[in-house]
């Protein structure tokens, strides 16, 4: 195999040492000093190499980036380059420790977004492919996964296309939020002339408060349900080659990315009361309005299933009565977005809806279908996003992002 022009460059010279307690006696105040430990604390490191992409089962980090791109190479070898350079620059930045020093003449390799010695901060980098790398481009027709197609609009839907789709997802999470920034700048850096970015979105992740799941920008708890993914991952989140799927799917999982944008002003103005009605669950402590607790499972039928109104969101997300094993199960990873104001003086902010699927059709196309038409729609809107196909992780040193789907 061939090695990329930028893992050359990348790796030419000696990495220079830094020491992080000199850079802590430098620092010229206690709140600096402390701000730097901080930063340093969180030195989590998730492997890069295996059967799948870190990113998905990980922990979730508390900063996020989703940028989706066009593929502007113009050949099979020139999308091949781009994807081993993808992963040359993924595994390197994923790992952490001292970037590389060619002299204060040379262009840096680093950014110096981070310093010289480099937290990991519990960086993954999860790289997926949209259904139009898979036209007559680059001779890849007959390998599309099966189920990958173009995100439909759904009943109560406002797709703005210029926020939707793409060739390739990027999704880059870490603990802080300076950590997405550099490893960014370095991957565009490193894919400059393959790639063009056609959206991007940023989020974060709320504190548990005071426990369980985060909350959302509406004020409650989002995600609680993924607690019965565990154990059935191989049923719910990844792909197998076989039937209609291509071999080299293996390991794999269908990604949905959903820009949904939340009237948090409107939503202010409603009762705690109704807000709970319209959710199904408590505000303050996530427990469906027929238990008490979070963690309890909604009661759907028998006495008191009626204090969950008939078209309560997590009643028609869940079918009503279908038991947890429901294999339309989504495995969630959502993040909040705050992106200003709109031209209509409304704050813009929402949910970067993200889950992980064996099956787009059984399991989160279904699911959206049953909430057509819920009274939530007075108060969310879905806006942008795509179908995405998480490639397979990469197996070792000598392996790449994507090797199988040209093999």
């Amino acid at each position: 195999m061939s090695t990329p022009e930028f893992s050359r460059r990348l790796f030419v010279g000696g990495a220079a040492t830094a020491a992080v307690a000199a850079a802590a006696v430098a620092a010229e105040s206690l709140g600096a000093s402390a701000r730097a430990t901080d930063a340093a604390s969180t030195d989590t490191r998730y492997p890069y190499e295996g059967a799948h992409q870190s990113g998905i089962l990980t922990a979730q980090q508390a900063s996020s980036a989703f940028l989706a791109f066009d593929v502007v190479a113009t050949t099979a070898a020139e999308l091949k380059s781009m994807f081993q350079a993808l992963t040359t620059t993924s595994r390197w930045l994923t790992a952490g420790g001292p970037a590389p020093d060619h002299g204060m003449t040379a262009t840096a390799t680093d950014n110096g977004v981070l310093g010289d010695d480099v937290s990991a901060d519990g960086l993954t980098i999860t790289v997926s492919v949209g259904p139009g790398l898979f036209d007559d481009r680059f001779g890849l027709h007959a390998r599309k996964p099966a189920r990958l197609t173009r995100m439909p609009e759904f009943d109560d839907d406002a797709l703005d296309r210029a926020m939707c789709d793409g060739d390739l997802m990027l999704q880059v999470c870490a603990d802080h939020p300076d950590t997405v920034n550099r490893a960014l700048r370095i991957l565009l850096r490193a894919t400059r002339g393959a790639l063009a970015i056609r959206w991007r979105m940023d989020g974060f992740l709320s504190p548990s408060r005071p426990d369980g799941a985060p909350r959302n920008l509406m004020g409650f708890k989002d995600g609680t349900a993924n607690s019965s993914i565990a154990g059935h991952e191989d049923d719910l989140v990844w792909t197998h080659g076989g039937g209609a799927e291509p071999a080299w799917v293996e390991g794999g999982s269908y990604h949905v990315v959903r820009l949904i944008r939340m009237n948090v002003e409107f939503w202010d103005r409603v009762s705690v009361r109704e807000q709970s009605t319209l959710i199904g669950r408590e505000r303050s402590s996530g427990a469906p309005l027929t238990g008490s607790r979070e963690t309890d499972e909604p009661a759907f039928t028998g006495p008191g299933a009626d204090a969950i109104a008939g078209n309560a969101h997590i009643r028609l997300a869940s079918n009503s009565g279908r038991s947890s094993s429901d294999g339309s199960r989504l495995l969630r990873r959502g993040y909040n977005y705050d992106a200003g104001f709109l031209p209509n003086g409304n704050l813009d902010m929402g949910l970067i809806f993200v889950t992980y699927n064996q099956d787009l059709e059984r399991q989160f196309a279904t699911v959206q279908r049953r909430l057509s038409g819920e009274p939530l729609t007075d108060y969310v809107s879905s806006y942008g996003g795509g179908y995405f196909f998480v490639l397979p992780g990469v197996r070792g040193s000598d392996d790449w992002l994507g090797r199988a789907m040209f093999a």
